[in-house]
């Protein structure tokens, strides 16, 4: 499978920000759907936020509430998540997953960790009190 390898994470305090960073190798990130998951200690894993390829949609979880924004700079290959108003519940490592046959994100299920095939190791996000 195509692996991305993501960056950005470290500690923050409450109301901070960071951005997460999710680089592809082996394919252009313009052309396949991206989607980024969280999971915080003892919690599932769940959809943060997906873009489709090209100008396509693009999805956030409700708990994202308009803090979180997921953007793709084609000319260096990479995707970001762009995450304001942090809160300690936003602790998680996040992962960035795509999949060589999936180009739009799932208007019903795009949230669901098993459809993407590819996994990038996870970059850790601690947002303290």
């Amino acid at each position: 499978q195509v692996p991305v390898v993501e960056s950005g994470g470290g500690l923050v305090q409450t109301g901070g920000f960071l951005r997460l960073s999710c680089a592809p190798s082996g394919f252009t990130a313009e052309n396949r759907v991206v989607v980024w998951f969280r999971q915080a200690p003892g919690k599932e894993r769940e959809g943060v936020a997906c873009l489709s390829s090209g100008f396509g949609n693009g999805y956030y979880g409700d708990f994202v509430k308009g803090r979180f924004t997921m953007s793709r700079d084609n000319g260096k290959n990479t995707l970001y998540l762009q995450m304001n108003s942090l809160k300690p519940e936003d602790t998680a490592v996040y992962y960035c997953a795509t999949d060589l046959e999936i180009f739009t994100c799932p208007p019903g299920n795009w949230w669901y960790e098993g459809l993407y095939g590819a996994w990038g190791q996870g970059t850790q996000v601690t947002v303290s009190s």
